[in-house]
This record gives C-alpha cells, sequence and structure tokens, in this order.
C-alpha cells in the first residue's frame, strides 16, 4: 500500500484537491449575497468534480513512471516503485482503473449540469497524459507546454462548474476586479489562475529536465537542456519568472481594488521575492540536486499563488459580514 501511495504522489494529489476547493470557496463567497448562503462546495458533484481530476492525476502519476522505469534508474534509483516494489501490469491495472472511474464521473456530470464540457476536458486529459508519457515527454518543448496546460485546467475546471450555476448573476464592482462582463467571472477568475499555474508548472518541467538530464540522455530525449543547453534552459527559465513577476505586477496595480496594500503585500512577500531567490539559484546551480530543490521552491510558490483566492475568500467573508466559524466549515467539506 505505501508503494502504491508513493507511486501516485499523494502531496501532489492533495495540492490538486486543495486548490480546487480554495478557489470554490472563493466563489461561494463572491456570490453569497446574491444566493443565501448556498455553497457549492458543500455539493455532492463538486466532490466528485475534485475526485475525478485527482483520480486522472493519480492515473497519470503511474503511467508516466510506467514509461519512465530505465530512466528513473539512472535519475534517481532510490525513488524508482515500478518493477522494483510494484509489477508492470499491475501498474497498467491501477491507471486503467483510476481512469474509468474518473470518465464515469465526467459523464455523470455532464448529463446531470446539461454540458458536454467534463466528458471533453477529462478525456482529453486522459489521453494526453497517456501520449505525453509514452512519446511526447521525449519531444522539444511540445512536452512541456502539455503537462503545463493540464495543470492550468484544474481551476480553469472550477470556474466552468461555477458558472454553469451562477451564469446570470451581476457582480458588482467591488469583487475585486474590474471586468467588462461579469457574467463570465467565473470563467476569468479560473482562467487567470490557469495562466499562473501553466507558466510555472512549464518553468518547473524546465527545471526538472535540467535535474534528468543524464537519465535522459541515456533514453535519447530531446528536451530542451539536451538540446539547447543548460545555459539556454537557464535563460528561457529567468525570462519566464520575469514575465510572470511582471504580470502579476502589472494586475496588482493597474485592475485589483480591494483592499489593494494587503494584496500587495502577500504578492510581494509570498511570490515575487521567493521569485528573486529561484532566480539566484538558477544562476547558481551546477548539479541535479541543486534543480531538485529549486523544483519544489517553484511547487511552494506555485501553491502561494494558487492560494490567492482565498486570500480574497478571507477579506470578502470579513466585507460580507460571514464569521470565521464559516470560513473554516465550508473550507473543511
Amino acid at each position: 500500500m505505501i508503494h502504491f501511495l508513493r507511486l501516485i504522489r499523494p502531496v501532489n494529489l492533495l495540492i490538486i484537491a486543495a486548490t480546487m476547493y480554495s478557489v470554490g470557496a472563493y466563489f461561494d463567497v463572491v456570490y453569497n449575497p446574491f444566493h443565501e448562503g448556498e455553497f457549492l462546495i458543500q455539493t455532492f458533484n463538486f466532490f466528485l468534480l475534485v475526485i475525478s481530476t485527482v483520480f486522472i492525476a493519480a492515473a497519470g502519476n503511474i503511467i508516466n513512471d510506467y514509461f519512465d522505469v530505465r530512466a528513473d534508474r539512472i535519475n534517481r534509483p532510490e525513488g524508482t516503485i515500478i518493477m522494483k516494489h510494484i509489477k508492470r501490469r499491475w501498474a497498467i491495472v491501477f491507471h486503467w482503473i483510476l481512469n474509468f472511474v474518473a470518465f464515469g464521473i465526467a459523464i455523470h456530470l455532464s448529463f446531470t449540469l446539461n454540458t458536454f464540457w467534463y466528458v471533453f476536458i477529462h478525456l482529453l486529459s486522459i489521453n494526453l497524459l497517456w501520449f505525453y508519457s509514452m512519446q511526447l515527454k521525449r519531444t522539444l518543448v511540445i512536452g512541456n507546454v502539455v503537462i503545463a496546460l493540464l495543470t492550468a485546467l484544474v481551476p480553469v475546471l472550477v470556474g466552468i462548474y461555477y458558472q454553469d450555476y451562477f451564469r446570470t448573476t451581476p457582480i458588482d464592482s467591488a469583487y475585486p476586479f474590474y471586468l467588462d462582463n461579469y457574467q463570465f467571472f467565473p470563467i476569468y477568475v479560473g482562467i487567470g489562475l490557469g495562466v499562473f499555474a501553466f507558466v510555472l508548472n512549464w518553468t518547473r518541467e524546465i527545471i526538472k529536465d535540467m535535474e534528468d538530464i543524464y537519465g535522459d540522455r541515456e533514453m535519447e530525449c530531446r528536451t530542451l537542456p539536451i538540446v539547447w543547453g543548460i545555459k539556454a534552459a537557464k535563460i528561457i527559465v529567468v525570462s519566464l519568472i520575469g514575465i510572470t513577476t511582471f504580470i502579476l505586477l502589472f494586475i496588482n496595480f493597474a485592475y485589483i481594488d480591494f483592499e489593494g496594500t494587503l494584496t500587495l503585500r502577500y504578492t510581494l512577500f509570498g511570490l515575487i521575492l521567493p521569485f528573486a531567490w529561484v532566480i539566484y539559484l538558477i544562476i547558481k546551480a551546477k548539479h541535479p540536486v541543486d534543480y531538485h530543490r529549486i523544483s519544489m521552491l517553484i511547487k511552494f510558490v506555485m501553491v502561494l499563488g494558487l492560494l490567492y483566492a482565498p486570500v480574497f475568500y478571507f477579506l470578502l467573508a470579513r466585507k460580507t459580514g460571514l464569521i470565521l466559524f464559516q470560513l473554516f466549515t465550508v473550507s473543511s467539506i
């Protein structure tokens, strides 16, 4: 059992679930004044959406390790699970069981909520994760972009879920962005968080390729550090972080008008300063262990970025008069 848990990477799965519930909790408080305390993260369908997303991610982790046994024996021999602790045929069985259950949930959600989006996104994710692990991972840039795109779909899914319920609800401009069309507010926020997750996860994938360069060469992979070199990969990583930093500052100064001082402090100390530290570490990095630490730091920053919505959750709860007890009650369900 312990080896199966290591195979599916439970910490990453918990991050996915926490992200979806956090973004959902934020939307619940935004819409609370218009729907008299109706919290959608308490619904069984939202729970099913989270479970199906987590199951697809777990299945993706399994199939990724299934195709990476040879490279993992070089890059991280102590972390190899398939063939060492779990047989390959059982790994495939676990992979398909998780995908089957997740896709079944997607069919239920699409039928219940009268939308094709859940079936489409779940089917797309299952197939992309398979082709990524089998082939795309070894291609130049495309593999990194695919896995970053799938990560970005997590907050977008939450936006779609809330859009289906509240598409006609007007949102006052104080909550908390100035947008021309408040009808599509959940989609705007979901895509915004998705873009942040996309760029940071793409950056992290490049860093992981630098960490795994020796095993990837053995597998004849065409990753960015192998084809263009470590120096070029570092330049691209620093550029992506710089672009992300600029966008975050621009959004804070140009669009956010609710408790701006607090959100600006959160951006500066929770995101900008860690980004600066990442850039310094990237410049100094020389060994695989250095890149591994940077990869973990970027994952931490990405979590802080996706928790940006719960910051507004707290602020909006205070503004709309919701008691702190409700905050913890709703978030824990």
